[in-house]
């Protein structure tokens, strides 16, 4: 016998008497993760004018190059920077034994040398092989030397203002909400994820305007980021694959003309991926093991341990490399991202998510960026 009475069904849909059955959780799916932001943490410095300033030092380099071909018996070379040297330095040249002795270099570009220093054999030398200073050597009891200095140089960055606009209606807040118990404080949430995203992007990615970068009543100020400051160490893997190789190289590359230490590489999902599959081939079982896994959180080479993050901002064809320890995101002083309530014009409740920050990216050689990678 079938059912007569009343039922849910009877009336479809509008039943006045059910209470509607809405999950008390509003769920996000668009991505708001900053993982480069909570890696490097909160900065310990503050900026105190929208021109952010650091100094930066070298140590007097230990190297430079030929610039023409050497024979057996030359004794005159020239070299791309004569002003390394001194008179009694010795040197030696990338991939050769010949230990040579500076005699003079007082000429630009080019030296004075004695060939074949303590019993090493003379050789012939391509065109612009690497030199390096091997040191210098004093006569016993000799008059102290011209003194050496280097010049520390000034470098900048502009503070970036992120913004957003708020506005609630009175009945909106007055409004029992599902999933929402003051919709002035979901709004001030959804916005704040919102400018952490644009943020960490504008680390990653932001470019100063090529004119008046301090900004003006007809020029916005933004922040350059990391991609752009990086000028030394590019690698170009010309479409090629990454593999374990082209990374280590990069490595290598940046640790032979830097003191930086390397220590995080910042990718996106598609490198990501590649940096797992290099240890794909090189993964064993046993009969009882249950639980593939393939991921690489850490990668370590002669060069450095390095932690991986993955960023949904890094470009697919690029991959970050940095020394964490000489990069800063700064607030401007009292400017941390905060809530600003506005005058209300009417019915509503009005207000403005602000921040100002910039990047503090120190030694730019002590970083790399590997681009141009395979993403097919």
């Amino acid at each position: 016998m079938s059912f007569t009475g009343k039922a849910t069904f009877s009336a479809g849909n509008t039943l006045p008497e059910i209470a509607e059955d809405i999950s008390d959780i509003v769920s996000i799916v668009s991505p708001y993760e900053t993982a480069l932001l909570d890696y490097l943490g909160d900065s310990n410095l503050v900026a105190t004018s929208t021109v952010h300033e650091w100094l930066e030092d070298n140590l007097q380099p230990n190297q430079t190059s030929l610039i023409n071909a050497v024979d057996e018996q030359a004794d005159e070379i020239q070299v791309q920077d004569s002003s390394l040297f001194k008179t009694g330095d010795l040197i030696r040249f990338e991939g050769y034994s010949e230990i040579m002795q500076v005699n003079a270099a007082s000429v630009a570009q080019e030296i004075s040398v004695t060939r074949g220093y303590g019993g090493s054999s003379n050789e012939e030398i391509v065109a612009a092989t690497k030199i390096y200073r091997i040191s210098g050597a004093a006569y016993e009891g000799e008059n102290a030397p011209k003194a050496i200095f280097t010049n520390r140089k000034r470098c900048m960055n502009y503070t970036q203002i992120f913004t957003s606009a708020i506005e609630v209606s009175g009945s909106m807040l007055a409004t029992k909400q599902v999933g929402v118990a003051d919709e002035l404080d979901y709004q001030k949430q959804e916005r704040l994820r919102e400018l952490l995203r644009d943020l960490e992007n504008s680390v990653i990615n932001g470019m100063s305007p090529s004119l008046n970068q301090q900004g003006s009543h007809t020029t916005r100020r933004t922040m350059r980021g990391l991609i752009p400051s990086i000028t030394s160490n590019i690698t170009d893997a010309s479409s090629s694959e990454l593999t374990e190789e082209a990374l280590n190289e990069a490595l290598r590359s940046i640790w032979e003309q830097s003191a930086g230490h390397v220590d995080t590489i910042v990718v996106n999902g598609y490198q990501k991926r590649k940096i797992n599959n290099i240890i794909s081939g090189n993964r064993s079982y046993s009969a009882t093991d249950n639980k593939y896994s393939d991921l690489v959180d850490i990668y370590e080479s002669d060069f450095g341990v390095c932690r991986v993050v993955l960023s949904r901002w890094v470009p697919r064809d690029k991959i970050l490399l940095l020394d964490s320890s000489r990069v800063s995101v700064v607030p401007l002083n009292g400017r941390s991202f905060h809530y600003k309530p506005l005058a209300s014009a009417g019915d509503s409740e009005s207000g403005q998510l602000i921040g100002e920050y910039t990047l503090e990216f120190r030694n730019e050689n002590a970083h790399g960026l590997i681009e141009n990678l395979d993403v097919s």
